[in-house]
């Protein structure tokens, strides 16, 4: 079987993380049936609805290559992902951005080789916006209503930077300590993965994360704006960006990061 371009893979992972937040509004729109899981990190029906759906779609898609999943995961299934070619998902990302009914939540497709995400979606269901990207085939943003275009990551004005951070997560006091040394003019807040997608698409320029994530929490957006132009980059002690954001590390548990634009 021949094994689909990039950018019929691109088009099939938004084919499936449309068709998971079609799902995912069903439930936002009545009962959520939250829990809390061993982790003390909420999961809803949502979550699991959605990655039910995602894994299977993902497979038929590439044969043969694991999907390591947030709920899958959390239930100790984990697979074999020492051959340096995996998916990445995490079906419902800001589960607490979902409870509170504010919008801010994505679903996260993200394809990683030899440590590298080489392709991203990530999708907010309740705007319709999508942001997908890929080496060699750059970054695009498809809003409904408006023609789908692409985008790319800025170069942080001379005037001043805008930095985003995490509405409901990360060690607040660290990330202000850090932006503090940097010619930040401007903040937002954003949940899930969405982020990423404000600096991929220059409106922000960099995103500092010092408290804990994990590797399907970020992929897709890294992804997304690796293609657009951007960057993640370990950050060392210090304060300094170092080398960049890997995945498949033991426990696909992250180290602390930032997120910029352009140089």
């Amino acid at each position: 079987m021949t094994e689909p371009s990039p950018s019929a893979l691109l088009a099939g992972c938004r084919a499936i993380a449309l068709e998971a937040g079609a799902l995912i509004l069903g439930y936002y729109a009545g009962e959520t049936g939250s829990h809390l899981k061993a982790d003390g990190s909420p999961v809803t029906l949502a979550d699991q609805a959605a990655e039910a759906l995602i894994l299977p779609a993902l497979a038929r898609l590439l044969p043969g290559v694991p999907a390591v999943a947030e709920e899958a995961t959390a239930a100790g299934v984990v697979p074999d992902v020492s051959g340096g070619r995996f998916w990445l998902v995490d079906p419902l990302d800001g589960t607490k951005e979902f409870l509170s009914r504010n919008g801010e939540f994505t679903v996260n497709i993200a394809l990683i080789e030899a440590g590298r995400p080489v392709l991203g979606v990530v999708l907010a269901p309740v705007s319709g916006d999508l942001y997908a990207g890929a080496e060699g085939l750059g970054a695009i943003l498809a809003r409904p209503g408006h023609p789908e275009r692409p985008i790319a990551a800025r170069v942080a004005p001379a005037t001043g930077w805008t930095a985003v951070g995490s509405r409901s997560h990360g060690d607040k006091a660290a990330e202000a300590d850090y932006l503090a040394g940097l010619p930040v003019i401007a903040r937002q807040a954003r949940g899930s993965s969405l982020k990423f997608c404000l600096v991929a698409e220059g409106q922000a320029d960099i995103y500092p994360r010092f408290g804990p994530t994990h590797e399907w929490d970020t992929a897709a957006g890294h992804a997304v704006l690796a293609a657009a132009g951007g960057r993640v980059e370990v950050l060392e002690e210090g304060g300094a960006g170092g080398e960049t954001l890997g995945y498949g590390k033991p426990g696909f548990l992250n180290p602390r990061f930032v997120a910029r634009g352009r140089d």
